[in-house]
């Protein structure tokens, strides 16, 4: 079993069928997909030099835009501690710049949590927590969140988190995954929003 099998359990049966199968993600057998975020929105302008500052280590960006071409590629490895990791990548192609959101993901079973780790190197950890909507979609939300300075990780203070929400599905008439994510902060509100579509590439 893979880390979001393990970690859902009986739920992951309840997941749409191509959920399933996205998500099953064998060791060394990565998911490729294509599409278009049909917006990205990034949050007050005072923001974007933190924002771009982020993008040294391939987590957030400061642009916006609409129909940008996305990509994503998801490979399941093993640790030499034997546990199975998942890398994320994530490519929005603007017109004039590429950006990534890179991340590290592993399972911690007894806290029922993914421990994700963004940006590369990682620069800030967040536990995350799966669900599955009525509808057979996969919910992630963000928890405790610490800052990460070489081996050093640091707690960041609850008011200073980015409140992370996340929806991925599957339209059956469209053929296609459907993503939102929304991230924002308790007091400076959106850092970023995104939504879009994407289908599997066969590489």
């Amino acid at each position: 079993m893979t880390i979001y099998q393990d970690l859902l359990g009986e739920d992951f049966q309840r997941l749409h069928p191509k959920l399933q199968e996205r998500y099953a993600l064998p060791i060394d057998k990565p998911f490729n997909g294509v599409g278009t975020m049909s917006k990205i929105e990034t949050g007050a302008f005072w923001l974007k030099p933190f924002l771009k500052l982020a993008t040294c280590w391939k987590f957030l960006f400061p642009e916006n835009g609409k129909d940008v071409p996305f990509s994503i590629k998801n490979t399941c490895r093993s640790l030499p501690t034997g546990e199975a990791e998942i890398y994320w990548e994530r490519t929005f192609y603007f017109e004039e710049i590429t950006r990534h959101f890179n991340a590290f993901m592993t399972v911690d079973t007894k806290r029922r949590v993914v421990k994700d780790y963004l940006g590369e190197p990682s620069l800030f950890y967040s536990d995350l927590k799966f669900a599955v909507t009525p509808e057979g979609c996969i919910h992630i939300r963000s928890g405790p969140q610490r800052i990460v300075i070489g081996n050093l990780e640091f707690p960041i203070l609850r008011l200073l988190e980015g409140v992370v929400n996340v929806e991925e599905g599957y339209d059956d008439a469209r053929e296609v995954f459907t993503i939102q994510v929304d991230i924002r902060n308790r007091v400076v509100g959106r850092l970023m929003a995104y939504e879009g579509e994407f289908k599997e590439q066969t590489v």
